[in-house]
This record gives structure tokens, C-alpha cells and sequence, in this order.
């Protein structure tokens, strides 16, 4: 993998993928605007104009709830990212009774050198079989790495290095501050949509109030741009988990570190591993967009993440087999799996 080439690519598509999410809030405010007049247009047809501060008390009723919707989204996190790690079921590593978790904490010392972070907590979800890991935090200061049992059992300390290095790239990079507010931002679109569904609502009598028509004209235009936040931020999160894996190869400067990790994982989506499909049960929403791997195995325009095979064949430039995730059996491939 040529690292720094895919680095400054997945930065390019970030920056244009950034700006398009800038320019969708923008044109939902427009269209916002646009479908009201229209519908002011419909119901007055004997009053010229519109009334005072018509314009702008709807643009400034949009942003509230686009702003507002972000406010309510980024809270998840207010208490940090260890707060969010126990929410969702994780512990501090206990290096000091446990081999694996010593080897955790070790490594997370090691990396946090290479990528000159403060070393963020170590922190292990002991009821999670399968092989993923996520990191989260507002910055250096409450950082945290979490890693699933199925990590520390099935990985060799090359791979378990390969998975904590991505997650550093996010903690790096402040992806998780992005994510969270483009999160909120996109469950401010849909507050908009929200809003013209009830406007519209039928009351128990089953009647529709005047509001019903400007009701349908906000639920329209809020529908296509909260499809469009949807589609946007899942955009900006797969280029910044190319990014991420791009950095890993560059802080441990071996593609088979990661490149295992991946494999071994689309080896449990295949049956060999610990659990049939390798996913991660029981997590906070806030928390799957930030995994290692998703959760979800379809790929569409709102995944968050990029198909697995893609990854894997940016990491080593080429399709290459999945592994079985069986610790007596590290070695193991499927030749009829190429990923």
C-alpha cells in the first residue's frame, strides 16, 4: 500500500464530500423557503407579497432544528469517551491480572509514541466474541481505545497492533468529533422532515388542519435533504476509514497487521470464526459508525463503512483469501474466499 498516496486521497474526498454536506444544509433552507412561498402563493391568491420577516423567520426556523438536532445528537458524548465505553458494556483493561490485556495496554503505550497522542484509556468489552474494536473522545484529554474479547483471543500482537493503529488514525484525525456532528446535523435534516409529518398529521377524527399543506411541502423538501445528509456523512465516514487504514500501515509499517485483522473478520462473516457473521451485539447507536468493521454487511450508499473486500484489497493491492479467526489455527485460509 502506497500510505501517504491513499492518505492524501481519502483527505481530498473528505474535503469535497464536506463541502457538499455544507451545500445540501444550504439547499434545504432554499427549498425550505421555496415550497412555503409557493404554498403562500397557493392560499393567498388575492394578497400580493409576503408578510414581514416571512423569509426569515423560516430560514431561522430550519437552522433551529438543524442546529438543534446537532445539540441533542453530539450530548451522547458529552461526558467523554470512557463514558460512552461504559454505557455500551466496556471495562478499563486490567493489565496487571491479564496476559492479553497487559499486551493491550502495552501496545496502546507503544502507539501512542509512533502517533504522538497522549495514551488514551485501554478499555476491553468482555462480552463481545467477535473481532472489532472502536475508539471515541472529544480530544487527547478522554480519549479512549475499546477492543472486544473476540480481539484479544483471536488476534496475534501484529494484528491486535494493526486494529489499536486505526484507531489511533481516528482519535488523530478527530474523526470522532466529525462523525458526531455530522450525525447531528443529519438528525437535524430529518428533525425538519419531522416537523412537516406532523403539520400534516391527521387529528383523531381524521381531519387535516390548514397547516397540513405548508405540512407536506417541509416533509418534502426535508425528506430529500435528510437523504442527502444520509448519503453525504456515510460518504465522509468510508473515505475516513480508507484514511484510517492507511495511517495503521504507516504506524506499524506492516500491512499484515490490519490486513489479518480484516481478513480474519471476513472470516467469521464466513462461518470459520468464533461467531457466524462476526457481529457486534448490543451497542449504543452512537457507537456503530465508529467500530472497526460495521456491524451492517450491505453496502449502499448509507453505509457507514466501505465494503470489506475493498479494504482489504487497497491494504495488500490485490484480492487476497480470509483467514479462520480460530486461535488453535491461525494459519488456516479459505482459497475459494477471496476478498
Amino acid at each position: 500500500m502506497r500510505f501517504f498516496e491513499e492518505q492524501e486521497k481519502a483527505h481530498a474526498q473528505t474535503r469535497r464530500l464536506l463541502l457538499l454536506f455544507g451545500l445540501a444544509v444550504i439547499a434545504l433552507v432554499l427549498a425550505v423557503n421555496g415550497a412555503l412561498a409557493l404554498t403562500w402563493r397557493l392560499v393567498s391568491s388575492g394578497w400580493h407579497g409576503y408578510p414581514a420577516y416571512f423569509f426569515s423567520v423560516n430560514t431561522a426556523v430550519t437552522l433551529l432544528f438543524v442546529l438543534g438536532g446537532w445539540w441533542l445528537e453530539t450530548s451522547v458524548l458529552q461526558g467523554g469517551g470512557e463514558a460512552l465505553a461504559r454505557q455500551v458494556g466496556a471495562r478499563e483493561a486490567w493489565p496487571a491480572s491479564r496476559e492479553a490485556e497487559r499486551r493491550l495496554c502495552n501496545i496502546v503505550s507503544e502507539l501512542s509514541i509512533a502517533a504522538r497522542l497522549t495514551p488514551p484509556q485501554a478499555m476491553v468489552l468482555p462480552r463481545e466474541e467477535s473481532i472489532n474494536a472502536f475508539a471515541a473522545g472529544w480530544d487527547e484529554t478522554d480519549a479512549i481505545v475499546a477492543v472486544t474479547q473476540g480481539a484479544l483471543d483471536c488476534l496475534s500482537r501484529d494484528e491486535l497492533q494493526g486494529l489499536l493503529a486505526h484507531e489511533f488514525s481516528h482519535l488523530r484525525e478527530g474523526d470522532t468529533r466529525l462523525n458526531m456532528r455530522l450525525a447531528g446535523m443529519v438528525y437535524g435534516l430529518e428533525m425538519v422532515f419531522n416537523l412537516g409529518r406532523s403539520m400534516c398529521a391527521p387529528d383523531d377524527d381524521g381531519n387535516r388542519s390548514f397547516l397540513a399543506l405548508p405540512g407536506f411541502a417541509i416533509m418534502a423538501t426535508g425528506s430529500l435533504g435528510w437523504l442527502a445528509g444520509r448519503a453525504l456523512k456515510a460518504a465522509v465516514s468510508r473515505q475516513r476509514e480508507f484514511l484510517a487504514d492507511a495511517r495503521a500501515v504507516q504506524f506499524t509499517r506492516s500491512k499484515d497487521g490490519l490486513g489479518g485483522v480484516l481478513r480474519k473478520v471476513a472470516g467469521e462473516r464466513a462461518g470459520e470464526g468464533r461467531r457466524p457473521d462476526g457481529r457486534v451485539r448490543n451497542l449504543h447507536p452512537a457507537v456503530h459508525h465508529m467500530l472497526l468493521v460495521s456491524a451492517a454487511t450491505q453496502s449502499d450508499w448509507f453505509a457507514s463503512h466501505p465494503p470489506l473486500a475493498e479494504r482489504i484489497r487497497r491494504i495488500y493491492g490485490r484480492p487476497m483469501a480470509a483467514l479462520s479467526a480460530r486461535p488453535d489455527d491461525q494459519a488456516v485460509t479459505r482459497p475459494d474466499a477471496l476478498f
